[in-house]
Parts: C-alpha cells; structure tokens; sequence
C-alpha cells in the first residue's frame, strides 16, 4: 500500500470543503431558502462545519455536512473488512449530502464521500476511501432511474468494466430494510475499503463520485420540481420517509460510526427528514402509482 503523507491528507480535505460549496451552490439555485452554516469543534479532535436548509421553497431540509475528526479509538462502524483496526488511533474526514425535498415527485438523494486513516506506533498508517450516492424516490419514473445509473456507470468505467456493477450490487445489498424485507430506493453505486489503486487514483475516483452526484441529481429536481401533486401524494412521501428514518437508525454505518465515535449528534443525525408518518398496518391501493413504486422501482434491476 502506497504510504499516506499530511499533503495527501490536505489535498483531500481541501477538495472536499469544495464539494461542499458546490453541493449548496446547486441547491440555490432551486430554493431561495438560505442555508444556516455551524460551524462545530469536538473535543476529543478536530470538527466540522455543518451546512442545513430547513423549510425551503422546494426543500423541507437539506444537510450538507462536512467534517475532519480524529480519535483515539477506531469504532467498529468504520470499517467492514479489517476487525483487527478497532481501537487504534484515526483520522476520518468526509462529506455527506442528505436531501428532502417537498414535491414528492423529486426523490430524496444521498451522497457519502469519506477517507479514514487507521494509525499505528509500529507501521505504517493505513488508509481506505468509501462512499457512494443513491436514490429514493417517491413515484418512479423510468427516465430518471435511467438518467441516475448512467451516471453512475459512466463514473466507473474509467477505472473498469467491473467496477459500476460491483459497486451497484453493493448499493443495493447495502441499502436494503432487512425487517422490511425492502429496498430502500433504486440505488445507486457504494463502495468501502478503497485502496486497491494508488492513492492518486482512488482520489481521482472519489473526485469523480462527488461531482457527479451533481450530474446525477440536478436535472431531475429541475425536471420533477414542476409537477403538481396532491394531499395523498404528500402522505405516501412521509409515509416512505419512515422507511427511511428506519435503515439510518438501525443500519447506516455512517450514523453507527458517528454515534460509536462519540460524535455530533446534531450533525450525525441531519440525515432526518422534518416531517414524517408511520401508519399502522398503512396499505397501498392496488393499481396505482404507488403500487407501481414497489412492483417496479423497489425491486433489484438492471437499469443501464
């Protein structure tokens, strides 16, 4: 493994503090809604800042959330593969985008893009990327789905023939409501443990995965934000949204690290949607567009 300098590190975090300028310029641009900044320090080391719109025009919350902590002892959350890292010494800095929006024909859309470094007194630093974006909508429309997976496998082809659908099938094994038996949307790419290339290589492909979350995403809020929708429509959205507040609190690894490393929980937990119902026993009327979002768009598939 290529060793991990202080200049890797800074370019990185550098490049990450852009991509959350940029995330929140895109947002703007649909929501005249400003963004409260929170800028934040924890004392065990390092901090954040935490970007929020809440009650937009278009967006009932958006969380743009960056931060740079470190630690003395590596949580279980943080890595998939090396059990034997637990409780040493690390630095973990990432950006992670989570938005809501209110026209229940724009899907909910999220971005990790994330760099851990385990440390030890007696060799070298070890250091891995993760992340990945994906999307939960509300009414399915096949052209997104689509437009979505291009994205994302146009992403992955510079770096192999392979890597989209490894990284889609991690997506959808990843993002799946085991006490459901649900997916939680129709995905997207997510991977962990990234440093099977040079350190310059797998930055470039980190690179590649943030920005082009906003490839993926803009022109369908553009698209989907015109589309007028009723009372019902509304209460199917906070009714999946539960879905959603149930896979970040009892799976997501970004908010089980979060929570195991004594971190922010203000910001671990900015993923939450505002707004949102659990109906008793709720049923889906047989023939309609919700309906279809489950037979159709709430299954594993082959969109590109």
């Amino acid at each position: 493994m290529q060793e991990i300098t202080k200049d890797h590190a800074l370019k990185v975090k550098n490049y990450l503090l852009g991509l959350q300028e940029n995330i929140i310029s895109m947002i703007c641009k649909y929501d005249d809604n400003t963004f409260y900044e929170d800028k934040w320090a924890r004392k065990e080391g390092g901090g954040g800042v935490t970007c929020i719109l809440q009650n937009g025009i278009n967006f009932d919350k958006v969380g743009v959330n960056f931060s740079d902590i470190s630690g003395e002892q590596l949580p279980k959350a943080a890595t998939n593969i090396r059990p034997e890292l637990q409780g040493r010494n690390y630095q973990a800095m990432g950006v992670s985008v989570v938005c809501h929006p209110k026209n229940p024909h724009v899907p909910t859309a999220h971005l990790n893009v994330r760099l851990l470094i385990a440390y030890s007194e007696n060799s070298p630093p070890i250091w891995w990327f993760g992340g990945g974006f994906d999307m939960t909508p509300y009414y399915g429309y096949e052209e997104d789905a689509i437009h979505w997976h291009k994205t994302a496998k146009e992403i992955c082809l510079p770096y192999g023939e392979d890597i989209y659908s490894q990284y889609k099938k991690n997506c959808d094994d990843y993002f799946y409501i085991k006490h459901r038996n649900e997916p939680r949307g129709i995905g997207g790419i997510f991977f962990d443990d990234l440093n099977m290339w040079e350190f310059e290589k797998c930055f470039n492909f980190i690179q590649s995965v943030g920005n082009g979350f906003i490839k993926a995403y803009e022109p369908i809020i553009k698209k989907r934000m015109i589309e007028s929708y009723d009372e019902k429509q509304k209460d199917f959205q906070l009714f999946r949204r539960g879905r959603y507040v149930e896979f970040n609190l009892v799976y997501d690894r970004g908010t089980l690290f979060g929570l195991q490393s004594n971190g922010r929980t203000e910001s671990i937990l900015m993923s939450m949607p505002p707004l949102v119902k659990w109906g008793y026993n709720y049923k889906i009327e047989k023939g309609s567009n919700e309906e279809k979002l489950y037979n159709i768009f709430l299954v594993p598939k082959e969109w590109v």
